[in-house]
């Protein structure tokens, strides 16, 4: 194995190093939060791509495929399905608008302020997807070096907290262009081939297998629905994801720039089903789905080139982990904490190291995020009340936004409110992993938006010309200075 740890070592040392490098750059808050919106297509699409295909993405991806065979697929394929929506319908507007989160959009649109309320939702989920992120270290480093499960996530926590404190968006986007290179090579390029190779080919995986592992929808109709409302609305809404579309430097950059991410995803989505389908054939009776793709790495690849397909999947973890927690820290900062600090008229309009408040936020979220990993035990579920909450509550007044020019402020709020209090009780009468409460709570949601927005008056004319002149690319502030509060403060809070 040490060639293999030569390669990890040297892997690491490399995100640390741009994470120094990147500290020179982020001078302003634009270059700190959103890279100076100046990312070109190439580094944007790299960028992009790394951060929705996660740990999630390759681990779990393979083992859906060990599990279902091809249709495990659908998991992954309906992130890419939502990356390519997001890029061909909403990615120019939201580039356009020059803001840095999302409850900024919403303050944008219906004229008050987006709020708490809508800051903690998005808050929970992006500290989640960071905590869930950290914990798949435990499984990377247990392969590579045999240590204990907090040993490995402190270990995997600590460098993505250090390189992403450093440099912020310029680090975390040298470190994904890498991480890009990195996982495009070891999984599609050398361990997608030799799995196939080693299992005997797709004759040989189609003789020994079920006919049910090469039906396209063997999965399941309502799990693939189910996918669709979570990752591909997901996709929509997240302020992980968001936030790199704002790192773009054009709003076509972002639409093209992220149709080809997506359709990367959908590549890397048939790959790792196909990967688990071969390590199905090639090891019938793991005792976890999950343990396929660790197995067929440390079984089958030989030297060197395990180091780098184990470094593909370090890179896949540490892609979305880093992008989560400076998505995490930001919303903090700019949606809770300077709201809080301006309602008790504490340092609201004091000059303040705008870089140096948001590096501190970084480190505090990621400290909170690599303690909760080392505690928390049951992921999927975690992650799934954060994903619930998320579509559940924000999807509505947030695409209503964008779509509907009738949508006020006070449906928004109802939707957020209502959405979220519906999934919440939902989960709790159907339990945690059931479907319903995604189903009927965005249905609650979509009511309320409609219902209320029609029973109130129309959002302010002038606030609403302002919002069209943000969207064409007219009147927004220069790079690096802060979106302006709209002049019509909304009653509602929203």
């Amino acid at each position: 194995m040490a060639v293999d740890y030569a390669v990890i070592v040297v892997y690491l040392a490399g995100m640390l190093a741009m994470g120094w490098w990147g500290m020179r750059r982020a001078k302003s808050k634009s270059e700190f939060l959103v890279a100076g919106r100046r990312l070109g297509p190439g580094m944007y699409s790299g960028t992009m791509a790394a951060i929705v295909l996660g740990g999630a993405s390759t681990i779990g991806g393979v083992g859906l495929g060990y599990q279902y065979g091809l249709s495990g697929a659908w998991m992954v394929f309906t992130i890419g399905l939502g990356l390519l929506a997001l890029s061909v319908f909403f990615s120019a507007r939201i580039a356009r608008l020059k803001v840095y989160t999302v409850s900024e959009m919403l303050d944008l649109r219906y004229g008050g302020r987006a709020g708490i309320i809508s800051g903690v939702v998005m808050w929970a989920y992006t500290l989640m997807l960071a905590v869930t992120s950290t914990i798949a270290y435990a499984t990377i480093f247990d392969v590579l070096f045999d240590v204990n499960r907090t040993v490995a996530i402190v270990l995997g926590g600590t460098i993505v907290v250090a390189y992403s404190t450093l440099g912020g968006m310029w680090s975390i986007t040298l470190t994904d262009m890498v991480q890009f290179v990195v996982k495009t090579i070891g999984v599609l390029l050398l361990l997608l081939p030799i799995a196939v190779v080693k299992a005997g080919g797709f004759s040989e995986m189609k003789a020994q297998l079920p006919t049910e592992y090469f039906d396209p929808l063997g999965i399941g109709g309502e799990t693939i629905f189910t996918y669709v409302l979570i990752y591909t609305f997901g996709m929509l809404i997240g302020q992980d994801i968001w936030q790199r579309v704002f790192t773009a430097r054009s709003d076509t950059t972002a639409r093209w720039g992220g149709t080809v991410a997506g359709t990367y995803c959908l590549v890397y989505a048939i790959a790792g089903a196909v990967i688990g389908t071969a390590a199905k054939v090639m090891y019938p009776n793991l005792a976890s789905a999950d343990a396929a793709f660790a197995t067929i790495v440390k079984d089958e690849l030989p030297v060197g080139v395990r180091g780098l397909v184990l470094a593909a999947a370090l890179a896949a973890v540490m892609s979305t982990s880093s992008g989560a927690l400076i998505a995490c820290a930001t919303v903090a900062n700019n949606d809770i904490w300077s709201r809080l600090r301006g309602a008790v008229g504490r340092g609201g309009d004091e000059p303040h190291d705008e870089v140096k408040g948001n590096r501190a936020f970084i480190l505090i979220m990621g400290v909170a995020v690599i303690l909760i990993a080392i505690a928390l035990n049951d992921v999927v579920e975690a992650l799934t009340v954060a994903y619930n909450l998320l579509v559940g509550g924000l999807l509505v007044p947030i695409i209503g936004g964008l779509l509907w020019r009738r949508g006020t402020a006070a449906g928004a709020l109802s939707a957020v409110c209502v959405g979220g209090v519906a999934v919440v009780g939902l989960m709790w009468h159907y339990g945690i992993l059931a479907n319903q409460p995604i189903y009927y709570g965005l249905l609650a949601s979509l009511a309320v938006y409609v219902v209320v927005s029609l029973a109130t008056p129309p959002t302010d004319a002038a606030v609403l010309a302002a919002w069209r002149e943000r969207l064409a690319g007219r009147g927004a502030p220069e790079a690096g200075t802060e979106a302006p509060v709209p002049a019509h403060p909304s009653p509602s809070g929203v």
